[in-house]
């Protein structure tokens, strides 16, 4: 081996190291600025939020915008009017965006029946 292929071959080793090197660091950054993106399209649509809109909590719960204060949101799920910090709410526009599956929104049943539409039967206690 002569110094001139051997002082080649070392210049390409080197090459193919720096590449080896330098594709995990350019991955971390394409998730870094993916992720940023992500939180300030969520940050966006989190704060257009507005009453009758259907929602879904970070928790998975699902209802419907009745009132918005400052950072409070009143949502309305089964009847009931629970409030939540404006950031665990999100409009079901970005649920499936976000790698989360949309499932059924939350239904005012009314007259006490079930969503398949039996009625419920009471029993005389609880089951042990």
């Amino acid at each position: 081996m002569t110094l001139a292929t051997g002082s080649a071959a070392g210049a390409g080793g080197s090459g193919l190291t720096l590449l080896i090197l330098a594709l995990p660091i350019i991955f971390l950054l394409f998730l870094m600025f993916n992720q940023r993106r992500r939180a300030r399209s969520v940050n966006e649509a989190q704060s257009q939020l507005q009453p009758g809109q259907e929602v879904m909590t970070t928790s998975g719960m699902f209802g419907v915008i009745r009132a918005v204060e400052d950072e409070v949101i009143h949502l309305e799920a089964g009847g009931v009017v629970l409030r939540f910090q404006r950031r665990a709410i999100l409009p079901m526009s970005m649920v499936g965006s976000l790698g989360g599956r949309p499932g059924p929104a939350a239904t005012d049943q009314g007259d006490g029946g079930t969503a398949d539409g039996d009625t419920p039967t009471d029993t005389d206690g609880p089951t042990r």
